[in-house]
């Protein structure tokens, strides 16, 4: 795999360039279907997940089934690793859920690598591809196809993170902070109290105080704790 692509990849600037240059590396590594999801969760806070795919025509209208998603072994899997993993239809036989795999073989989803990074800050980024053909049957081979792979989830993270978060954020699923509330919160990630956030930021420790309870309410949190984790977690800080 070219490095300069991985780079690509770690840089890209929006969505649409992220999603572009995905399709670009997995189909240089045979693989014509991919998916790249990342996940935040905070306690007391809804769940934020926010992906980029390439996915044949009808394939998701076939996969609106929330209790087969459930089922799935490979999403049940993706839960606890931390290391790629492959999967085909002995996997799901395995797993008791052959239907699952059938139902997906027709769109070209017969063989694929899956692996999940969980990330500090409750995020967790899940990349996904897959394809008809089997994958490589020489242990050296697939070895370093999964080596390939894991770098690329690696790089993909990095602007999964910066590029997925602003995009949900531009849809209203991520909460906007004015420039003095995201202050108070750096200052307070760092252990300091009210008063002397106050100090640095050369406001009274009310104006301090006001500042943190807005960004609590925007963020859904109950404590100064919470708020800076939920900063963090969303990229905000």
């Amino acid at each position: 795999m070219n490095r300069q692509d991985l780079l690509d990849v770690s840089a890209a600037a929006d969505k649409a360039a992220l999603h572009a240059r995905l399709v670009h590396v997995a189909q240089s590594l045979g693989f014509p279907f991919l998916s790249a999801t990342l996940v935040v969760e905070q306690p007391g806070a809804p769940e934020i997940m926010v992906s980029v795919d390439e996915r044949p025509d009808g394939y998701l209208d076939a996969q609106k089934n929330v209790p087969n998603s459930r089922r799935d072994p490979v999403l049940q899997r993706l839960k606890s690793s931390s290391t790629p993993f492959v999967y085909d239809q002995a996997f799901y036989a395995a797993a008791e859920a052959g239907d699952l795999w059938e139902e997906q073989a027709p769109f070209g989803y017969r063989n694929g690598v899956a692996m999940a990074l969980h990330l500090p800050g409750g995020r967790h980024f899940l990349l996904g591809v897959d394809r008809n053909e089997h994958l490589p049957r020489n242990e050296r081979t697939l070895t370093r196809l999964l080596a390939d792979l894991q770098l690329l989830a690696v790089h993909t993270q990095e602007a999964a993170v910066r590029v997925l978060l602003d995009d949900a954020m531009a849809a209203g699923d991520i909460p906007t902070l004015t420039a003095r509330e995201i202050e108070v919160l750096r200052w307070t990630m760092v252990g300091k109290d009210t008063w002397s956030v106050a100090q640095l930021l050369e406001i009274t420790e009310s104006t301090a105080n006001f500042h943190l309870r807005n960004a609590e309410r925007k963020l859904g949190v109950s404590s100064k704790l919470q708020a800076v984790l939920r900063a963090m977690a969303l990229g905000l800080l």
